[in-house]
């Protein structure tokens, strides 16, 4: 493992625990997405189904396994335990319109035409748009609290960093995977308006507002 993908792990279970604490410290899950945390659940369950038929490290079993269950752990709490606080009515996107066309670009584009193969790809194109339910709930409403658009930038940066962590595996191990890595600049490149409005805004301890 190199440098930047251990930040980038680590990043990505820093964007989970924030959150988590976020939803569960304020008992409220107002402002985050009920359908993107689906459509992690649903990356996550359909990208690690290779621990039921191998071991790669301890490591990876392990962050493989607190990714799913702190993602189902997500989206118990926004639609049962704080389900009175959700807001639907800004959740609003129309996810079939991102699960059915990756559903059928994992079939048609992938390494192997083998079912485990095509899931795994599957999982690859979901999770690169993920993220689109929870940036259009920001514009809808017109802003996000502070703490969500921590989890948002620790999102950003994990897969800005694995792009530098396909680039060292290139250099380093002559490692290719061309399906990850246009999958990771286009969830990096849906991410750079909210990078941007998190410097300029956030960090300067201002409201973060998204263009509607």
């Amino acid at each position: 493992m190199n440098i930047f993908r251990g930040i980038a792990d680590f990043s990505h279970l820093a964007a989970i625990i924030i959150l988590l604490h976020k939803i569960w410290k304020s008992r409220s899950c107002a402002g985050i997405s009920g359908k993107s945390q689906i459509l992690f659940a649903i990356v996550f369950t359909t990208r690690y189904l290779d621990l039921l038929t191998s071991f790669i490290s301890l490591y990876n079993t392990s962050m493989k396994v607190i990714y799913i269950s702190c993602s189902y752990a997500t989206v118990y709490l926004i639609y049962m335990k704080f389900r009175a606080t959700y807001d639907g009515n800004h959740d609003s996107f129309r996810v079939e319109f991102l699960v059915v066309p990756v559903g059928g670009l994992a079939v048609l584009i992938n390494h192997d035409f083998a079912l485990l193969e095509i899931l795994w790809t599957f999982s690859i194109y979901l999770e690169s748009v993920a993220i689109l339910p929870q940036l259009f709930m920001i514009s809808k409403t017109g802003e996000a609290e502070t703490i969500t658009t921590h989890y948002l930038f620790c999102l950003g940066l994990y897969r800005a960093l694995y792009l530098f962590n396909w680039i060292w595996r290139f250099y380093f191990e002559g490692f290719f995977d061309m399906i990850a890595i246009v999958a990771g600049l286009v969830q990096t490149v849906l991410y750079c308006d909210f990078f941007y409005l998190y410097v300029t805004k956030v960090l300067k301890g201002k409201k973060l507002s998204l263009p509607a």
